[in-house]
């Protein structure tokens, strides 16, 4: 790639993966290798406590799966626009804000970015969800306006932002032959956007696209709250939850949702927390749910959990098959299954808030089925199968075309004017 001053970077940070992208001006946009030949890299960073060394993406992940001592962070946008964001952390004995690690990770894209250049971009266009927070418009410009911040803190010297699901119809545009109206999908690890959306070779090159926008809507779910669910469903009831005391009440249920929540699993670690989990122990009447609790939190094996439960998913979507979590590093033979039936079980009301939202995209465009000529699928968590066929049974008769699900927003983001 040869870089011009006319040049723009597009970043999809994502809750679970993030991409880059490059283009000239009236030139096609090029996705820029971040892992070796990987074109997108999971959003993690590890602090890795024995050598002082940080860790992104799928080395992140295989430092802290090793058992090398440190701290694992991922899910960063989900803090985007919470109080959390600027609380502090310990990382190898300094305080850091959650803001400085966002901001430590996006330095890292812009560096990976340059080597590949040549030169250091200045210019960039950062996606956004249609919300980052619900019902709440000062929480949502918080975020932005915190993103923000964090790239002009790496060096960029023009920040703009595109919606991600605009992006990603940008990308699918290139593509198309004759003028369409099209709903895309952004189904990504937090949040789920849509927008409805004309699309042709005629309109690429309009520098306002806006009357070219029929419609968007979105809601605050995504890949890591089916994490989440499946999470508490499959795995959580071996460390407790929903487990009966001897009084014939549940264990209280706080511990859980956050070990089942990637951005919240840190904090169950700190000496309050600790204390607080063990405390539970007489709200229990198998002590041996309490004492694997109790060890998941002292080995700081939540993590661990979390990717097991998100690889499983995987298996299970992509085979339509059972699949079992290897806990053995808990308890030797300990084992939780996931199968098709279990994914529609506890997945059921997150997709049909997630499809109600999409249908609820279509009629504010004020269409009907018959006059959209594809629903287009980007965001790695679109891939679901549970998903895809609540969509196509909501949308029956329209094309589902899948695009590039880790790429096309940040590729469309490099368009954006």
């Amino acid at each position: 790639m040869t870089p011009s001053t006319l040049g723009t970077l597009g970043i999809d940070f994502g809750t679970s993966n993030s991409a880059v992208s490059w283009a000239n001006h009236g030139e096609s946009a090029q996705l820029i290798p971040l892992e070796g030949d990987a074109l997108n890299m999971p959003t993690a960073v590890f602090f890795n406590a024995e050598d002082q060394c940080t860790h992104f993406g799928r080395d992140a992940v295989s430092e802290y799966l090793s058992g090398t001592e440190g701290r694992m962070m991922r899910s960063l946008k989900s803090l985007l626009g919470s109080p959390l964001l600027l609380e502090t952390t310990e990382v190898n004995g300094h305080a850091v804000s959650f803001l400085d690690i966002v901001a430590i990770f996006l330095a890292e894209l812009r560096e990976r970015a340059s080597i590949e250049l040549g030169d250091e971009p200045t210019r960039v266009v950062m996606g956004r969800p249609v919300h980052f927070v619900d019902d709440s418009p000062e929480r949502d410009a918080l975020a932005q306006n915190s993103l923000e911040e964090a790239a002009y803190r790496v060096g960029f010297e023009h920040v703009s932002f595109q919606l991600e699901p605009i992006a990603a119809a940008l990308d699918y545009e290139r593509r198309l032959q004759r003028e369409s109206l099209v709903l895309v999908v952004d189904i990504g690890g937090g949040t789920s956007d849509f927008t409805v959306v004309r699309l042709g070779p005629e309109h690429m090159q309009k520098t306002n696209r806006n009357s070219d926008i029929l419609a968007t809507s979105g809601v605050h779910i995504g890949g890591t709250d089916f994490d989440q669910k499946l999470s508490l469903g499959q795995v959580m009831p071996l460390l407790g939850y929903r487990h009966l005391g001897p009084e014939g009440r549940e264990v209280p249920h706080r511990v859980f949702l956050d070990l089942s929540t990637w951005h919240l699993i840190q904090w169950q670690y700190l000496p309050r927390a600790l204390s607080q989990a063990q405390n539970l122990r007489t709200n229990y009447s198998d002590q041996k749910l309490h004492q694997r609790l109790m060890k998941v939190l002292h080995q700081r094996e939540g993590h661990r959990i979390a990717y097991e439960v998100e690889q499983a998913k995987i298996r299970c979507s992509v085979n339509d098959a059972a699949t079992s979590l290897d806990l053995s590093f808990l308890e030797a033979g300990l084992s939780a299954g996931m199968a098709p039936g279990d994914m529609q079980e506890h997945l059921a009301a997150q997709l049909a808030r997630t499809v109600a939202c999409a249908r609820e995209c279509v009629q504010r465009a004020g269409l009907t089925d018959s006059d959209l000529s594809a629903v287009y699928l980007t965001g790695g968590s679109s891939a679901l199968l549970p998903f895809q066929r609540a969509l196509q049974a909501a949308f029956p008769g329209v094309a589902l075309v899948e695009g590039d699900l880790f790429g096309g927003v940040a590729s469309g983001l490099a368009y954006s004017k």
